[in-house]
């Protein structure tokens, strides 16, 4: 088991500083909640996702008190600067690279406005979807030219072990890539997904450059999916920038935001010049609110609030930045799920609290590994489990968003099971291995 890591990478001067300053600003969302703790590494962001509890009714009684609303925590890693080159070693390559090998998805920030060159110097009528078409070769090259260099090699060895089960030859494939590309952290099941992907069916000992550039390809789509952030939306190149941008790469895959903006905001926020409402285009005033504690604005702050509604809040319906890291979670499949004590109340052995608890699963987690990550004592004991309308579910069923409030049913009362407390050892995120 691992946590979930979203690297956040990009040029120099893109903008990547000021986001992860926006992103893993944690606050607002301070509490003393179960699964919160993560193990540090570079910043915690975090996102909302809709709790049970409204729902159910139930929101009064919620631990987290937010109105139907729940922060979730997930680990940013904070990568090197990335510079053309990077694959053979210039700038900070080599780190940049290695970083990577932690991260189960990247968003890459990007200076839409064109005013940074790829090197990151001020400049002027700069094309940022160079920015975009260059980190993913990087990375690939990074990936091919050590496969390439070893080919022959890879090839010898491989025919060496499975020539005497011919029959096995094809099927042998994705051990033998898997061998070679577990140092990038991907899991076997991870590597049979790339050979479907590629569609390349052909032997190894026939494949040829292109068709290892092919694999690759596939490789990255599986291991590295990528989320695109176009920075400094407000800036005014950027619109031409953002149209051409859109109509080349998956929409899907790209957000629209202002770092600066959020960073701007939550400041006058716990500065309590503000009330502002993340993800959306609310922000509320002295003027607003009279009755509030909130700080009146001098001329000079009013005129700089109105400029980021102008130019970014009522123009794209909120900064973006929570949105980013809402469609990494999207793009990983992540799976918030719900160990409870009772289908009744949803609350624990003392009655405290609903929903106490929520983890985060890989799609294709089953139930009992679920029950694993909640504590170790509730798989060991485990005799069964049900979810809403008190429907049984097999333990080797899947995860999903129909079934993630979840009883367990063990054949002894554990101090675990019984408070339906999960393991100090467990994260937010759950179980990693299923990528």
């Amino acid at each position: 088991m691992k946590d979930v890591v979203i690297a956040c990478v990009g040029k120099p001067s893109a903008g990547k500083s000021s986001f992860l300053n926006a992103v893993t600003d944690a606050a607002a969302k301070v509490g003393n909640y179960p699964f919160t703790t993560i193990k540090p590494n570079n910043g915690i962001a975090y996102f909302p996702i809709e709790c049970p509890c409204k729902r159910f009714n139930k929101s009064k009684l919620c631990a987290p008190r937010y109105d139907g609303k729940r922060f979730i925590p997930i680990q940013i890693l904070d990568v090197a600067g990335l510079v053309p080159g990077a694959s053979e070693g210039q700038g900070l390559g080599n780190q940049f690279l290695d970083d990577l090998r932690h991260a189960n998805a990247l968003i890459h920030v990007v200076d839409v406005s064109g005013t940074t060159d790829a090197g990151g110097k001020e400049t002027i009528g700069y094309d940022p979807i160079g920015d975009i078409e260059w980190l993913r070769g990087e990375i690939h090259s990074w990936i091919y030219g050590n496969l390439d260099k070893r080919w022959n090699q890879i090839v010898r060895r491989h025919i060496a072990d499975y020539a005497i089960f011919a029959t096995l030859l094809e099927a042998s494939r994705a051990e033998t890539l898997h061998n070679q590309l577990s140092g990038y952290g991907a899991t076997l099941s991870l590597v049979q997904k790339t050979l479907d992907r590629s569609g390349v069916k052909d032997a190894m000992d026939t494949w040829d450059k292109g068709t290892i550039k092919k694999v690759v390809d596939a490789f990255l789509e599986e291991r590295f999916p990528t989320i695109i952030a176009l920075n400094k939306i407000d800036l005014p190149d950027s619109d031409k920038n953002i149209s051409k941008i859109m109509r080349k790469y998956d929409q899907n895959k790209i957000v629209l935001s202002s770092a600066l903006a959020e960073t701007f905001l939550r400041k006058l926020h716990k500065q309590k010049f503000v009330v502002y409402e993340e993800g959306t285009d609310i922000v509320h005033t002295k003027e607003d609110l009279p009755d509030s504690d909130l700080k009146p604005l001098d001329e000079k702050l009013q005129n700089r609030i109105e400029k980021v509604q102008d130019l970014v809040l009522y123009r794209y319906g909120s900064t973006g930045v929570q949105d980013v890291i809402l469609k990494a979670v999207e793009v990983l499949g992540l799976i918030p799920a719900f160990p409870v004590k009772s289908l009744a109340t949803f609350a624990n052995t003392n009655g405290k609290g609903v929903f106490r608890d929520c983890v985060l699963l890989w799609p294709g987690t089953t139930v009992l590994e679920f029950a694993d990550i909640v504590h170790p004592e509730i798989a060991k004991h485990y005799l069964g489990a049900e979810t809403i309308g008190n429907r049984k579910i097999g333990e080797d069923d899947e995860i999903t968003l129909e079934n993630n409030i979840i009883c367990f049913k063990t054949s002894q009362a554990t101090h675990a099971t019984s408070a339906g407390t999960a393991s100090s050892g467990a994260s937010n995120q759950g179980s990693a291995n299923k990528k």
